[in-house]
């Protein structure tokens, strides 16, 4: 069995070792399709910033990549200028007004199945399009029409639909078309290779470039919205629209041994929770103990389980809730791990502030981009669900949110994934509903090092803790680091999820003789990982994920 063992260990990184992504020597961009990856650099060659390859990058998602791409869904953006100065925009939706607490419970308190999800009142306001243009105001440099005009032609040129497209376009037909009526452009079969032209995304993005911001705030396509919205049961208004603001916010930073960690701070929970696992295995010599061996799977998995507690209980929109201060503290984190051996597992109740739990879904994208003067910005960003509430409004051309289901709609249910969270994110008029979206950036001696960032919902942060340490502690390349199996664990379900077929046997064998459990059959994949790694000569490597269309471009 060792001889096994050793030769499933061996084959890994040798196949693991035959892996380099593309390098290039000025600029580049990664993202869930090669035809945004395209238009950013395109920008940059151009004269573009980091910040106009955003905007640009942005849109052409919404056009390329409907499952999760989007202006009608929000997200967060950090960035690293290239003279070191760091910052962060919170451009996550907000609650209608007329959202309330029990918004998806029966007159008994039990959570209406769906309500949340494939209804108009999951629908929650939409920071996509603020983001875009206070983006501009601030960091632009070329003028929004020239950032604009590459998404419009290719909404109308179209999209040829990959393999991968095709498979969930296939699994979600049924539930577009029910959402959405059988005129949907989506109510058809498609076969890989067609091209699907988006004409009426198009002339949204027209108006929009036209007209500005109010376009779509307060403007025809507006009201268009709202009207359409309304007639579905939804109760977004246009005061909720024209209210909207995007939030610049002080990124978390820690350090981790020789790095310094920059991440989104809450209403994002994914910098506090990844710095939280971070230091509390920074005292351990990680690398030695190998990769995707028994005790780091272990040391990982105890310190997610103590800091997800933390981060379902705690953590919420820091405009409604006040976050404790010590959750970064060292002499707490280190309390967290006195419990921790290697003997044996801890038992989540152990850990815990009690069972209270909600879902979060894992389709969201991730985009990479550093310039040619060393600009670096690392946006993650989301409808929610796969095609969002799956209503697509195909006068407009593009799908709904559904991301009011990332609020606790009844604190103490356990639900499907058993992602628990408590009063700090349950449902009220304005607030913003806590994530799990990490986009971060990593220094190394003061310099540019790294960046990067996942979808997967809960899976986010464990997916770039991962990756992060893949490239320091065990020295992969950036594609290596992207490609690599994954494991997570997030305190409730008291479980390891393991991405299928991809663990030595013997590995988990000794992991379950210690207390643990261990779940290959975890439906969504752990991840999907787009980042740039920064050479000692200043290439950059990026790294796009197998697990995706994802492709990285550059010159």
């Amino acid at each position: 069995m060792k001889i096994v063992s050793f030769l499933f260990l061996l084959i890994s990184q040798f196949a693991f070792s035959q892996q380099k992504g593309l390098v290039a020597e000025n600029a580049m961009v990664v993202s869930a399709r090669i035809e945004a990856s395209r238009i950013g650099v395109e920008i940059i060659k151009k004269g573009g910033n980091a910040f106009d390859a955003m905007i640009a990058t942005h849109l052409a998602l919404a056009v390329a990549y409907p499952y999760a791409g989007n202006i009608s869904g929000g997200g967060f953006m950090v960035y690293r200028k290239a003279n070191g100065d760091i910052g962060s925009l919170d451009f996550r939706e907000k609650a209608p007004q007329k959202a309330s607490k029990n918004m998806f419970l029966d007159k008994n308190g039990n959570v209406i199945t769906n309500l949340s999800t494939d209804s108009a009142l999951a629908v929650a306001v939409p920071g996509s399009v603020a983001a875009i243009f206070e983006v501009h105001r601030k960091f632009g440099r070329l003028p929004l029409k020239d950032l604009f005009q590459p998404a419009i032609d290719l909404a109308k040129k179209g999209i040829a639909v990959t393999e991968k497209e095709k498979a969930k376009l296939d699994e979600y037909r049924s539930q577009i078309v029910k959402a959405s009526g059988d005129e949907t452009l989506y109510n058809k079969a498609f076969r890989v290779g067609d091209t699907i032209k988006y004409l009426a995304l198009a002339n949204t993005l027209e108006q929009i470039q036209k007209n500005g911001k109010s376009e779509f705030y307060k403007g025809k396509t507006a009201k268009k919205l709202v009207a359409f919205l309304n007639e579905k049961g939804g109760i977004i208004s246009i005061k909720d629209l024209a209210e909207y603001k995007v939030i610049w916010r002080t990124p978390i930073q820690f350090k981790y041994k020789e790095l310094n960690v920059i991440s989104m701070a809450p209403p994002s929970s994914g910098g506090i929770t990844l710095g939280q696992i971070m230091k509390m295995i920074e005292p351990y010599d990680v690398s030695k103990l190998g990769h995707n061996s028994a005790p780091f799977i272990q040391l990982l998995a105890e310190a997610e389980r103590r800091a997800y507690a933390d981060r379902n209980y705690f953590l919420g929109d820091p405009d409604f809730v006040k976050i404790p201060k010590p959750l970064l503290n060292e002499n707490y984190l280190k309390d967290r791990m006195k419990s921790f051996s290697f003997d044996k597992a801890t038992p989540s109740s152990e850990v815990g502030h009690g069972n209270i739990s909600v879902y979060e879904s894992d389709e969201t994208t991730h985009y990479s981009i550093v310039d040619t003067e060393g600009n670096a910005v690392a946006v993650t960003t989301t409808l929610n669900g796969a095609y969002g509430s799956k209503i697509y409004c195909d006068e407009l051309g593009f799908f709904l949110n559904n991301q009011m289901d990332d609020f606790s709609a009844k604190p103490g249910t356990p639900n499907f994934y058993g992602l628990v969270q408590a009063e700090a994110n349950s449902i009220a008029p304005k607030k913003r509903m806590l994530s799990s979206m990490t986009p971060t950036i990593v220094e190394k001696n003061g310099k540019l090092f790294m960046l990067l960032g996942s979808p997967g919902g809960s899976t986010i942060i464990t997916s770039v803790l991962q990756t992060i340490l893949n490239v320091y502690e065990f020295g992969m390349t950036m594609q290596q680091a992207a490609d690599a199996p994954r494991f997570h664990n997030q305190w409730l379900p008291d479980n390891i999820m393991v991405e299928p077929g991809k663990f030595d046997k013997k590995t988990l064998e000794i992991l379950e003789s210690k207390g643990y459990t261990i779940d290959e059959k975890f439906a969504p994949v752990l991840g999907k990982i787009d980042a740039i790694l920064v050479e000692p000569d200043g290439k950059l490597q990026g790294g796009a994920d197998f697990r995706g269309d994802d492709k990285a471009a550059g010159f």
